[in-house]
């Protein structure tokens, strides 16, 4: 295979799908963490219904996701889906702002931004279509610096919903997220091309639509590499979501020790990616996420003996490690496993995390009863799982290596 650098015409396709991955990552960042509080102090929700929202609200992200995955990959339409989903987005957001009636926020919930959750996996599909014709030995990294756009989202917009919430309160939160799902749809509009569905017929004029080689995984292998991908996602719910509980109760820190921990994690994450995603045209794919499962077993296992905080302080860059494989050059890796379906491959993966994140909520409730380090012993049990899942779950041919 030919390796061929990156055009001008990709520059300027990658930088506004960049812009728009910034938009959707400042909109997720400004809404989920503050959606329970939300619910429990605006729309004035107890414990039954903000459960039933938290679960159908995800659920119905991955149908909707799966549903417009299916389409896209039929048609050269995947633009018209991405304004599609981005004006649905703001179109939800902008009645949170003022609903606060629960049942009309449902059924916000599971329509409009339902299918604005397709945004993401749909951006990253745009991309591969993109970089399968101009530049497909350097795709994985391409996507894995994408990626890193929506983590440095993540950064900044928790903090910045903080202020609003001071300045303005939720209405103002999701005004902001409104507007940042328009600016999604603004440069979908005005910034991006189709590109032609993979294997069509070319247009006098334009480009041939690439056909990638090899076969598309079989259906088992492509079930067993998702239940793999599940299993080392819901650590980083459930570790996440017990970390401040294990910090002070069985560590002798405090609530603040998780900040740090959490922070000095993500701040590791974005060089990281970087770095495996250069690596990536250098090694195989299958190598490198299979390390990084493993990595992340260790480090499970680190903080489950962990004594003190500063075990996990230091095992941060295990961590970040571990997710930067994994969620970084997971996508590239699925897609590959499905050439001819972008769309639906990249659904796959991401889908992945929200499953695993629900999954997280009733182990939680067991580490609840017999002590926070369970949960972490519980994380190094599923990633070794999700790790032989993975080994089990081989590509129909060779992962595609640079060299």
């Amino acid at each position: 295979m030919v390796v061929r650098t990156v055009g001008r015409g990709t520059g300027r396709t990658l930088l506004p799908l960049g812009l728009m991955f910034l938009a959707v990552g400042i909109s997720s960042a400004l809404m989920l963490p503050f959606l329970a509080l939300f619910l429990s102090t605006e729309v004035g929700a107890g414990p039954v219904r903000v459960t039933v929202f938290l679960i159908a609200a995800p659920l119905s992200g991955v149908v909707a996701s799966s549903l417009v995955a299916r389409l896209s990959d039929r048609r050269a339409i995947r633009r018209r889906l991405l304004i599609g989903a981005a004006l649905a987005g703001f179109a939800g957001c902008l009645a949170t702002a003022f609903v606060r009636d629960y049942w009309i926020l449902l059924g916000l919930a599971v329509t409009g931004l339902a299918v604005a959750g397709a945004l993401y996996p749909q951006t990253f599909a745009f991309a591969r279509q993109v970089l399968l014709r101009d530049n497909p030995g350097g795709a994985a990294m391409a996507i894995s610096s994408l990626r890193t756009v929506f983590s440095v989202a993540w950064v900044g917009g928790p903090p910045l919903a903080a202020v609003l919430l001071q300045t303005g309160g939720f209405r103002y939160v999701y005004g902001a997220a409104a507007l940042m799902y328009l600016a999604a749809a603004a440069v979908a509009t005005f910034r991006l091309v189709e590109p032609p569905a993979i294997g069509a017929a070319p247009v006098e004029g334009t480009t041939p639509a690439p056909v990638p080689a090899g076969p598309d995984a079989s259906r088992a292998t492509l079930l067993l590499a998702a239940a793999g991908f599940t299993l080392l996602q819901c650590p980083l719910t459930l570790g996440a979501q017990a970390l401040s509980l294990y910090t002070s109760n069985d560590l002798g820190g405090d609530v603040s020790d998780a900040g740090l921990i959490l922070g000095l994690c993500a701040a590791l994450e974005i060089p990281l990616m970087l770095g495996l995603g250069w690596l990536s045209t250098r090694l195989k794919l299958r190598s490198l996420i299979l390390g990084g499962a493993a990595v992340g077993a260790a480090y499970y296992a680190l903080a489950t003996a962990a004594g003190a905080v500063w075990v996990l302080l230091v095992g941060q860059l295990l961590h970040a490690l571990f997710i930067a494989a994994v969620s970084g050059l997971g996508i590239s890796y699925v897609q590959e496993m499905l050439p001819r379906q972008p769309g639906r491959a990249t659904t796959l993966f991401t889908n992945t995390f929200p499953i695993g994140a629900m999954l997280a909520g009733p182990l939680l409730g067991v580490a609840q009863l017999f002590g926070y380090r369970l949960a972490y012993a519980m994380g190094t049990a599923l990633c070794v799982a999700g790790l032989i899942l993975l080994v089990a779950a081989r590509p129909p041919r060779p992962d595609h290596q640079v060299g």
